[in-house]
């Protein structure tokens, strides 16, 4: 079995997601009593925010570059970044290391195109609905359609992430906005709406809408999973 990295923090609430699902599926792949072999390092949000917020993206990199090192120390074969928005950084942190690192944009657009869906919505931060590094991957490079929520729903979508999942709040209230939010997508042409924030699968699931959605957290530990498991 391969040793899956993770970089995680960024909320610690779906990294304990992605600590849960990816033991899930290695138990269901192996059977008896096996677990996931691990190299995490977990970061300190608040820092890790403030930068965001601040556009000091450089700053971000170097943090993350560091924390992936010292994963590949700690015997990893390859990486996943437990979080969407700071794959804005994937490259700085590739070539910080030299194992592969998993691209979860990539992970989430190989379901897609196997499910053949051709337009999607995107939900997400505000830097990922609106900066390119993640929709431009999607459309470059698999020919994927992205829509996005309007600026008011853009607004809503990111401040319920970071004042409310990130800290583990879940609330009827801002469920019943995202709904909206993901029907008007769809009222918009989308197929299928990506949760590109790991933590919105928090508050929404599929049991919510008849619109199909696609978590990229599952999708993403689903990815670790096989890479781990595929020589055994």
């Amino acid at each position: 079995m391969k040793t899956i990295g993770m970089l995680g923090g960024m909320s610690w609430e779906s990294t304990a997601s992605y600590y849960k699902t990816i033991n899930e599926g290695v138990r269901e792949s192996l059977g008896g009593l096996h677990s996931a072999k691990i190299a995490l390092c977990s970061v300190d949000f608040d820092e890790i925010e403030k930068l965001q917020h601040q556009g000091r993206w450089d700053d971000t990199a170097n943090i993350l570059a560091d924390a992936a090192r010292s994963v590949e120390a700690a015997g990893a074969d390859f990486l996943v970044i437990c979080t969407n928005t700071m794959h804005k950084v994937a490259g700085e942190v590739e070539a910080a290391i030299s194992i592969p690192l998993v691209h979860i944009a990539d992970a989430t657009a190989e379901q897609l195109v196997a499910d053949g869906v051709k337009s999607v919505g995107l939900l997400g931060t505000k830097f990922t609905m609106e900066q390119e590094f993640y929709k431009s991957r999607l459309a470059e490079r698999y020919g994927i359609d992205v829509i996005i929520p309007t600026q008011d729903e853009r607004d809503t979508v990111h401040a319920v992430i970071y004042s409310e999942l990130c800290v583990g709040v879940i609330n009827d209230e801002s469920r019943e906005s995202y709904i909206d939010v993901i029907h008007h997508l769809a009222e918009r042409g989308a197929e299928a709406v990506i949760l590109g924030c790991t933590e919105i699968a928090l508050l929404v699931g599929q049991s919510h809408t008849r619109i199909p959605l696609y978590d990229t957290t599952k999708i993403h530990a689903a990815k670790a999973v096989d890479l781990s498991v595929s020589e055994l």
